[in-house]
């Protein structure tokens, strides 16, 4: 991690029990980008205002890719893989793995079952890397996360259409019904995988232990199926369902500025 935060996080910002907590891909970033210069302003401001954390699925090195290297050190709170791997003001917190969970045999039994899957089904292309493994979950893109930028976008054209990503969802379901999984559809080209409970919710303990009875979550994905449909509706957050990083903007300044 990069040894020193190159924004004040202050402890007199008011009202100690709320907080501002973020998506990545759609919300604070385009898909799969790295943060532009409005929204680095805006997060910037915003810190000085009220307490800012950020939830992603994606693992510690792609979230460094989207909103900078020392990006863990900017935020009261940064959650990866949706909590499991989580930093409190720069400092890690306990972390857990699905090996954990499922053990390797049922494990490999389900990455083996995939990929058969996957070898069955013809797309417009495929490329590399269809399994993504992370600490908490299988990240499982029938593409590739090798794809290209313009394959990426094709392929999310493609899935309105086909529902490639939620058929294979409800092959899984049936097939590893005993495994007590979670199927989340995010981004523009994957599906996660990972143990029930471990959505996005995973993070809110953490928040509540210290304090906060006030979370306002920021999401892209809301619907039913979404990556932060559980979070968005749990009835421990106020949710804020958002398009864009411009929308999500305006959304924040709606709650500033609400008496």
């Amino acid at each position: 991690m990069a040894s020193e935060s190159k924004f004040s996080l202050s402890e007199s910002r008011p009202k100690k029990d709320r907080i501002f907590l973020f998506d990545v891909d759609g919300t604070l970033t385009i898909a799969r980008k790295e943060i532009d210069e409005d929204m680095k302003k805006f997060m910037e401001d915003l810190r000085s205002k009220a307490y800012v954390g950020v939830v992603g699925g994606s693992d510690l090195s792609k979230q460094l890719e989207q909103l900078g290297d020392n990006c863990v050190n900017e935020f009261d709170y940064f959650f990866t893989q949706n909590g499991l791997v989580s930093f409190k003001k720069g400092q890690p917190l306990a972390s857990t793995s699905i090996v954990d969970f499922l053990g390797e045999e049922k494990l490999q039994k389900l990455i083996n079952f995939i990929l058969k899957y996957l070898s069955g089904i013809e797309l417009p292309c495929k490329r590399g890397t269809f399994i993504e493994f992370r600490t908490g979950m299988l990240n499982v893109s029938p593409i590739g996360r090798g794809c290209s930028r313009a394959e990426r976008n094709a392929f999310e054209e493609y899935d309105k259409k086909a529902k490639v990503r939620s058929t294979m969802v409800k092959v899984l379901q049936k097939e590893f019904a005993d495994y007590k999984l979670t199927y989340s559809v995010g981004g523009q080209i994957s599906f996660d995988v990972f143990p029930e409970g471990w959505d996005k919710t995973y993070c809110l303990p953490f928040l509540e232990k210290d304090g906060y009875k006030e979370i306002h979550f920021f999401g892209d994905k809301t619907y039913p199926g979404g990556n932060d449909y559980e979070i968005y509706t749990d009835s421990r957050t106020v949710g804020h369902s958002v398009k864009s990083p411009a929308d999500t903007r305006k959304e924040v300044t709606k709650v500033l500025t609400s008496k």
